[in-house]
């Protein structure tokens, strides 16, 4: 005798072996021995077990669920009484099987109710089941469509329009997501190279920028609605004349510098800084959107700014008029000693905003070490204040001439081709400024600390560098603090400081207070998107690295070695590993051949073909600040 039951979801048959009053023993229709519930049993038949569940199964697939919907009414009900109904009063065996197999696999007719019962689904939920199978039905059609045009390399318009998002942050219940995975799996690659194929990137800085809004700026980069900035109160107007030192490009210009000569023999250092938190409100739209934003975003050819244009526009310190700045002026005798410091908040009237690029050419290494007599504006403060940043430079342990500067990179992109032109680091303009700016934020960073007054720093010991809300050595810049305050229209960070500070100069109660968990949470989301914007500055660079070896027609490079299979593009800023190299030492130069280059990627695959000199390289890790 056989037996047809149910095991895991699953209905089988056995011939059987052995029986008790709760189990059977059987051997099955693949020969293995079971054993199995006597309460799993649905029927004894005496036909060849074989072929039962075959034809069990033909004779199910044949039985028309809308009629067998029909006959069964509401009521809950037997199978076998069913079977009856359909096949007759004495169903055969297998008859009495197809009727159980056809209706536990209709889940959306019949609801299952116990061993063998079942209930007819309400017509309500019945269409409704019904019209959600032929609506996935027609979403399987449209996805395999699409899938094919995929598939040939042909980008159909409602993929297209969903190219970033499938991209960056895909949906993957989607059905545009649905037919890109089928065609990339049937074609065994990735979906960003297969929209490439099919003509759907034709601008990779596009690409790498949709990810990146599509990360952080997900409402768009506009700013939207929000009340403009108050105008800032009536300051007095500081009796100094002063000059910012900026690039080309710079609009948000944060800081000035004067040299003021007193009766006493002294100078006073005037650093200028621009107060936009003068005319922001704590709780108002701009101070949310600074907290939201925390920093202008630069990569080449553009940037995305932290405050609004009007905003900008209203506290850059701009030459030819009185702008509102927060100032610390230092006393200096002629021997570069500080002997007092002072801090004001007033209108400082800018006389001129001095650009890198006229500038350079008449203040140098050259002209400073050999003077050819060429006047320029400014010539003279310029050249006291480089002196003074040395003796800073020197205060800090910082000075050694005879250790080699690396360059900085520019990045221009005209039309689009891309210029990237070298600029020598530690140039007296750079020195000049960094030490002014390195002054600024160490002092303000002690008396915010002294007063009991948190604030955000840039700490740096063993070799890493923090943020924190309390004064903490920078071990790299050779400062006992160092608290970011210099570019309040470009980072959360400094504008955060300049609340902080102004409140201390002016006797109020700072915005916040120590162990304040917004200014933690604020230090957090900071350091944090702060993080993520270079980072993405690092990868439009790079492409446009990638751009200039086509661009150029440049095949072969050379680089200097670094460590263990890294080396630094001498013409370039690229790090890159090339594997294979010979025994090298650091500073050696090698000539390096380009083998392949694929720009959607950021990818770029060097051979090394020879072996050059060597130089003397900078390399004490040190952390640059701005």
């Amino acid at each position: 005798m056989n037996v047809f039951y149910e095991e895991s979801g699953s209905f089988k048959v056995g011939a059987i072996v052995s029986k008790n009053d709760a189990s059977l023993q059987v051997d099955t229709q693949h020969g293995k021995r079971a054993k199995i519930k006597l309460a799993n049993v649905f029927l004894e038949f005496s036909t060849p077990l074989q072929s039962f569940l075959d034809d069990a199964q033909a004779l199910a697939a044949e039985l028309d669920l809308d009629f067998l919907w029909e006959v069964a009414g509401a009521d809950e009900f037997d199978y076998d009484a069913l079977a009856r109904e359909y096949w007759g009063d004495k169903p055969t065996a297998a008859q009495l099987a197809a009727t159980l197999i056809r209706l536990a696999g209709a889940p959306m007719y019949f609801y299952k109710k116990g061993k063998g019962r079942f209930k007819a689904a309400p017509e309500d939920a019945l269409k409704a089941a019904l019209a959600g199978i032929e609506k996935k039905k027609r979403e399987q059609a449209q996805v395999d469509a699409w899938a094919e045009e995929l598939k040939a390399h042909r980008l159909p318009d409602e993929i297209r329009a969903q190219l970033m998002t499938l991209l960056w942050r895909p949906d993957k219940n989607a059905l545009e997501y649905k037919a890109l995975d089928a065609a990339c799996r049937a074609l065994s690659t990735s979906p960003l190279k297969l929209l490439r194929d099919a003509g759907g990137l034709p601008s990779v800085p596009d690409y790498l920028m949709a990810g990146f809004r599509l990360e952080h700026f997900p409402n768009g980069t506009g700013f939207g609605k929000y009340a403009p900035a108050e105008a800032h109160p009536e300051l007095p107007l500081a009796e100094v004349t002063a000059f910012s030192i900026d690039d080309a490009a710079t609009t948000e210009i944060d800081d000035a510098l004067s040299v003021t000569e007193l009766a006493n023999g002294n100078r006073r250092v005037g650093i200028h800084i621009a107060a936009p938190t003068l005319g922001v409100p704590v709780g108002s739209d701009i101070e949310k959107l600074v907290y939201r934003r925390l920093s202008t975003v630069y990569f080449p050819g553009d940037k995305i700014t932290m405050l609004p244009d009007d905003v900008v526009q209203m506290f850059t310190l701009d030459e030819g008029k009185p702008c509102p700045s927060v100032s610390l002026y230092a006393e200096v005798t002629p021997g570069f000693e500080i002997v007092g410091f002072e801090n004001r908040i007033e209108n400082v009237t800018i006389a001129a905003n001095l650009r890198h690029h006229t500038l350079e050419p008449l203040f140098n290494e050259a002209t400073i070490a050999n003077d050819p007599g060429v006047d320029y504006p400014f010539k003279r403060e310029l050249m006291w204040l480089h002196d003074f940043a040395i003796a800073r430079e020197k205060s800090r342990g910082k000075y050694d001439p005879t250790r080699p500067q690396g360059v900085d990179f520019n990045f221009a992109i005209e039309d689009g081709r891309v210029v990237i032109s070298e600029r020598k680091r530690g140039s007296p303009i750079d020195k000049l400024v960094s030490e002014m700016m390195i002054l600024a934020n160490c002092e303000w960073g002690r008396q915010l600390g002294e007063a009991g007054i948190p604030a955000l720093y840039r700490a740096q010991s063993m070799g890493k560098v923090r943020m924190t809300t309390r004064p903490e050595p920078h071990v790299g810049l050779g400062v006992p603090q160092y608290a970011w305050a210099t570019s309040p229209l470009r980072r959360a960070a400094d504008f955060i400081n300049q609340r902080q500070l102004t409140a201390l100069i002016r006797g109020d109660k700072p915005e916040f207070a120590q162990g304040d968990a917004t200014l933690f949470a604020l230090m957090r989301d900071f350091d944090t998107t702060y993080s993520a914007y270079l980072g993405f500055q690092d990868r439009m660079e790079f492409f446009w690295c990638l751009r200039w070896f086509s661009q150029e027609g440049v095949s072969e490079v050379t680089a200097t070695y670094i460590k263990e299979d890294l080396v630094r593009l001498d013409s370039l800023p690229v790090r890159t590993r090339i594997p294979g190299l010979p025994e090298l030492a650091r500073g050696d130069r090698v000539r390096l051949q380009v083998i392949r280059i694929d720009e959607l990627l950021l990818e770029i695959e060097f051979r090394c073909v020879g072996q050059l000199d060597h130089v003397e390289v900078e390399g004490n890790g040190e952390e640059e600040e701005g």
